[in-house]
């Protein structure tokens, strides 16, 4: 699966779970690691909980990550995977990390036409 390929379904997977404001950001051409994030919003630590917990449950026949943190808290999960960053935060955390604003010159992909 390509990078935007696999960007734009986990997108649709956290979308699909109800997680809100999903964005998606090409970070290739000012990150060496990675080439997408995706970013998203839950409602509680049980809704990120239960984002990431879909997230795993539907790529694990595709690719799994590797690497997962954030569980214990459940403000911010990071899960890695390889060439996509998915980030899904509490809303008051996410606008503390701002990574949209730290990413700003990141090109926006608009997920939704693409998919």
């Amino acid at each position: 699966m390509e990078a935007l390929e696999k960007a734009i379904h986990l997108a649709k997977i956290l979308d699909d779970k109800k997680a809100e404001d999903v964005t998606v950001l090409h970070v290739a051409e000012t990150s060496s690691v990675w080439e997408y994030f995706v970013i998203a919003s839950g409602t509680s630590n049980t809704h990120i909980k239960a984002l990431a917990g879909e997230v795993e449950e539907k790529m694990k026949d595709i690719e799994a990550p590797l690497h997962i943190e954030g569980y214990v808290s459940a403000e911010w999960v990071l899960m890695d995977y390889n060439d996509v960053n998915v980030n899904i935060f509490q809303k008051d955390s996410r606008m503390f990390y701002s990574l949209e604003r730290l990413w700003q010159d990141a090109e926006q992909i608009d997920w939704k036409e693409e998919a």
